[in-house]
């Protein structure tokens, strides 16, 4: 086992790094969903929900560049082009909301798939004794697992 200069076995980061690499293009993609919907909702929620969408994509543009720096930390390269962005995309792509409703349901979708891939994230860090990684995907569940609670609540839906 070849050990990288923060002590980790160079072949789990690794994956860990890639599948870090496809939970930024989905943030990305999320990031960008959270932008369209914000410009573009109407109606009579719209004041309530333009801060909050305005809140949602503060906090993800912060964890992009988070989890941007973790696979730097990690020895490789972030992902950086909206074609690689794309390709990995298996957050849905929201064009033209601007109905209350589809966009919360677009935020719980996406939030779903974000958490998918944290746990995933999760397993493979626990099993690399990466404690950085593990500790960041610890906390962006906890959060999302709430905001995915709260869109829920809003829509009079339960999780």
């Amino acid at each position: 086992m070849t050990l990288n200069s923060i002590g980790l076995d160079t072949k789990k980061t690794e994956v860990i790094a890639e599948d870090l690499n496809q939970l930024l293009a989905n943030f990305q993609i999320y990031y960008q969903n959270l932008r369209g919907i914000h410009w573009n909702i109407r109606g009579k929620q719209f004041f309530d929900l333009h801060v909050k969408f305005e809140e949602l994509y503060t906090d993800a543009n912060l964890k992009v560049d988070e989890i941007a720096e973790r696979i730097l930390t990690l020895g490789k390269t972030p992902l950086h082009t909206f074609d690689d962005y794309n390709k990995s995309a298996r957050v849905p792509i929201g064009k033209n909301i601007s109905k209350d409703i589809k966009a919360v349901e677009l935020i719980v979708d996406s939030l779903t798939e974000l958490l998918k891939i944290e746990r995933q994230i999760l397993e493979s860090a626990g099993e690399a004794n990466d404690e950085g990684t593990n500790a960041m995907m610890s906390d962006f569940i906890t959060e999302q697992e709430k905001t995915v609670w709260m869109m829920k609540a809003w829509l009079g839906e339960s999780v």
